[in-house]
């Protein structure tokens, strides 16, 4: 390069320094607005259709370029955290919505159907293609769906369901309606509801009482409407989470004895199955599909290995190379989650509790830690444990500027996140799911979906893994409500062996996979039949 361009260049360069050292640091929001040039009449049609007009853009400056202004100026931190009430420091969340509530709306579907509540019922024809989309990858709940359609297995059944509501769902609520039940579903999660799904649902004329965004109140009155109806009472339940069973079991114990059986899909809701067992409680049988092997597997490592990159770089726009990230838990949804963070590139510390499951986080070749001990240097906080405060707000107020925490265990306790709703801490919500908690130093950590499961509120999950967890759920449900009086006591069950081999063999023929079949010889000296099952209860995949 000649002399005289690079001193041209330098001094370009040093200029941009310059002015940028001298620039107050403000916060986006209150910097100028800048238009570009567009069509008027255009612009305001397509504002009269219901579209935004995206033609303004706001400038910023970089995270760290605003914290490191605050650290040094208190006129410029007061600046930035100006966006707050004087009165109180909390400005509201990501859950947060302008709307009116769904409750507060009187709704009908195209057929006048209006047992329902969700966000938009208008929304339906959106959701109806989702729902397609989502069939099309979900092989093992279509084909099951096709092959029991005539025999009906779920004829006089009425079931309560209580899960996400998204696409992968509602392949599944339609399968049952197929298979001759009648159901009422709720959502088990106040920020993973597919509102145009849910308006599909509806405008299909089924009872659906969920949306995006449910505050508490919302949440149980939901439930309870699904439960407690006019010439409906329910004899199955479909949970994941054990709200459903919680709730009618508190509320209404005569119907919850009327109950001929209970799916439950979740570490925390078979947890709270259990515990009923052990306390005597229980009075119908119920079926554990989390730990049936089609779910922990597949549902647990495959499908969390894959959404919690894709929850992550949805909510935040992070890179994962050379990020340190620590994950609490070694289950299967912490396996999934370790590998698919190394394999980009993290470095990634483990939390156990477990020897037996620590011993194997340090096999695969992770550092297996306190969180104590690693707290101030992590850039990403994962919890999977099912468990409750494994992140505290000690631990919080240790964590380095910028880091980010979140939660891909089922429950929302895992993070205490009722302890940074504080008058110290100031919330700035980013986006949908997305929040600042800002210290008074001006550190500030992202918390994605306020502690709630992230894959599932901030992405989605892989509709393929749902349809073998679907195939689980519908199985059980089938199996428990046609059973003879007599053969499930009151007490939690694993799913047959028999019935986690018939699913699995529904979605092989997706990858044109071919079984080997044993011969008679070979049968008799394995001790087993032709058709399986091939293992033992106690054989660990």
């Amino acid at each position: 390069m000649p002399e005289a361009a690079a001193n041209s260049l330098a001094l370009a360069v040093l200029a941009v320094e310059v002015h940028v050292e001298d620039t107050e640091v403000v916060p986006s929001h209150s910097l100028p607005m800048t238009p570009i040039p567009h069509n008027s009449e255009k612009v305001a049609e397509a504002a009269a259709l219901g579209f935004k007009d995206r033609s303004k853009r706001r400038l910023s400056l970089p995270a760290a370029a605003r914290y490191d202004a605050r650290r040094t100026s208190d006129s410029r931190r007061s600046s930035v955290t100006s966006v707050c009430s004087s009165t109180s420091s909390y400005t509201g969340s990501s859950s947060d919505e302008d709307e009116v509530s769904p409750r507060e709306k009187t709704q009908k579907n195209t057929k006048g159907f209006t047992d329902f509540c969700v966000k938009n019922v208008s929304q339906a024809a959106f959701g109806r293609r989702e729902i397609e989309i989502a069939e099309q990858e979900m092989p093992g709940i279509m084909a099951l769906r096709k092959r029991a359609a005539e025999d009906k297995p779920l004829k006089g059944a009425k079931i309560v369901g209580c899960t996400h509501i998204n696409a992968q769902t509602a392949v599944l609520m339609e399968t049952l309606v197929e298979l001759g039940a009648s159901i009422r579903w709720a959502a088990c999660n106040i920020f993973s509801s597919q509102n145009e799904v849910a308006a599909a649902i509806a405008e299909a004329g089924y009872p659906i009482f969920a949306w995006r965004g449910e505050s508490e109140e919302d949440f149980w009155w939901c439930i309870d409407k699904c439960i407690n109806t006019e010439n409906w009472q329910p004899n199955m339940v479909l949970d994941d989470g054990g709200d459903a069973t919680h709730l009618m079991l508190k509320k209404y114990p005569a119907m919850f004895k009327m109950i001929k059986g209970i799916c439950e899909e979740s570490v925390t809701g078979v947890h709270r199955l259990y515990q009923l067992s052990k306390a005597g409680k229980l009075t119908v049988p119920a079926m554990n599909i989390n730990d049936s092997v089609t779910k922990t597997m597949f549902d647990n490592l495959y499908s969390c290995r894959e959404s919690i990159i894709d929850s992550l770089k949805r909510a935040t726009d992070v890179m994962f190379g050379g990020k340190q990230v620590l994950v609490a838990g070694y289950g299967e949804v912490g396996k999934g989650c370790c590998q698919a963070l190394k394999g980009l590139g993290s470095t990634v510390y483990v939390t156990e509790i477990d020897p037996v499951c620590a011993l194997q986080a340090c096999m695969d070749g992770f550092r297996v830690m306190k969180l104590s001990e690693v707290i101030r240097q992590v850039d990403i906080v994962v919890t999977a444990t099912g468990n409750k405060n494994v992140v505290t707000r000690d631990h919080m107020d240790k964590l380095k500027n910028g880091a980010i925490v979140c939660n891909m265990g089922h429950s929302n306790t895992e993070i205490d996140v009722n302890s940074l709703r504080t008058p110290d801490l100031t919330w700035e919500k980013v986006r949908s799911q997305v929040d600042h908690i800002i210290w008074p130093d001006g550190k500030r950590i992202i918390l994605l979906a306020e502690g709630r499961l992230v894959n599932l509120s901030c992405s989605s999950v892989p509709s393929f893994v749902v349809s073998i967890t679907s195939c689980s759920q519908a199985l059980a449900l089938i199996e428990l409500f046609n059973a003879p009086a007599g053969r499930y006591k009151s007490d939690v069950y694993l799913l047959p062996k028999k019935m986690d081999e018939y699913v699995a063999s529904l979605h092989l023929p997706t990858f044109d996979a071919h079984l080997t079949e044993l011969t008679d010889d070979q049968a008799k000296y394995m001790g087993l039949s032709k058709a399986g099952p091939f293992k033992p209860n106690y054989y660990r995949y």
